[in-house]
């Protein structure tokens, strides 16, 4: 018999405790997954990302332009270590 996860398609659940951006950065973490959608609050996109940082598996929630250009680009790197910092006034894997 076939696994649900051998022929399905699309998004899955992306899942782990909230954690507000300002918490990380500069942090080492390990990218595991990601979702764009459309944003509930401006006319925008909205990043979902999952990731672990020490052994746990957390989410965060943002509109920067930049980190969802940025994942979107290195998507078949996933996984991959990095941090998010935040330069001026937007937010950038280094």
């Amino acid at each position: 018999m076939k696994k649900f996860s051998d022929f399905a398609t699309g998004n899955t659940a992306i899942m782990g405790d909230k954690i507000k951006l300002e918490n990380i950065l500069g942090k080492e973490i390990v990218i595991k997954g990601y979702k764009v959608g459309d944003s509930k609050y401006n006319d925008g996109k909205l990043l979902t990302l999952q990731f672990n940082l020490e052994e746990k598996e957390y989410i965060i929630f943002t509109g920067s332009s930049v980190l969802i250009k940025q994942i979107e680009k290195y998507k078949d790197e996933i996984p991959f270590i990095t941090k998010i910092e935040k330069v001026n006034k937007f937010y950038t894997f280094s």
